[in-house]
């Protein structure tokens, strides 16, 4: 019998309050130990039906030769066709409870997130939308795979308040320090693009 999350009130729904759409915008920062960068990023495709979303991530300062990188991401929205369970990129159950359990608003789901038939109300009734954020190939050339003084191997734990357009993100790869903090806020736009990638 699945497993339902806890449930928001009925008659809210979140489909017409969300910052996802093509062309949205986020800024903030990433945050290590030592070092705070600069990070821009801007969704090209937005599919909640499918629970993907693509776009582009800036990253300023991280290293010297060049002022700033751009990587060319794809999210997976935790839902019916992903769940909380990475399975994949190195990351068993033990780094996805260390991580999902930084954000607070994932205590609801702790104790049954990793049980067989857990299920998440639709995203519509979600005010809380979590992710995965992985990178694949730097921006504008594609060939390209790896640079110098940078990583882009791991991939992100996402949570995303809606209501407030925030976004908190935790950065996991083996060989990289844990828990770099990336934190954006969606900038509002008075008009933005209507093109998308295919």
């Amino acid at each position: 019998m699945p497993i339902s999350s806890p449930s928001s009130p009925s008659n809210t729904s979140y489909a017409t309050t969300s910052q996802l759409f093509p062309g949205s915008l986020f800024k903030g920062e990433q945050r290590s130990e030592r070092s705070v960068y600069p990070v821009t990023v801007v969704l090209q495709h937005v599919d909640l039906e499918k629970s993907l979303i693509v776009g582009f991530l800036t990253i300023s300062g991280l290293i010297e030769r060049h002022p700033s990188i751009t990587t060319f991401f794809e999210a997976e929205v935790i839902g019916d066709r992903y769940s909380f369970l990475t399975r994949k990129w190195e990351a068993d159950e033990t780094v996805d409870r260390k991580h999902w359990e930084r954000f607070p608003q994932f205590s609801r789901y702790s104790s049954t997130f990793n049980t067989e038939g857990f299920k998440l109300e639709p995203w519509q009734k979600q005010e809380t939308l979590f992710m995965r954020w992985k990178e694949y190939f730097l921006v504008p050339d594609h060939n390209i795979k790896s640079i110098d003084g940078a990583s882009f191997d791991g991939f992100y734990y996402i949570c995303l308040q809606r209501t407030e357009g925030s976004l908190t993100g935790y950065y996991y790869h083996k060989n990289s320090e844990l828990f770099q903090c990336l934190k954006l806020k969606h900038v509002p736009q008075r008009s933005f693009p209507t093109i998308e990638m295919r």
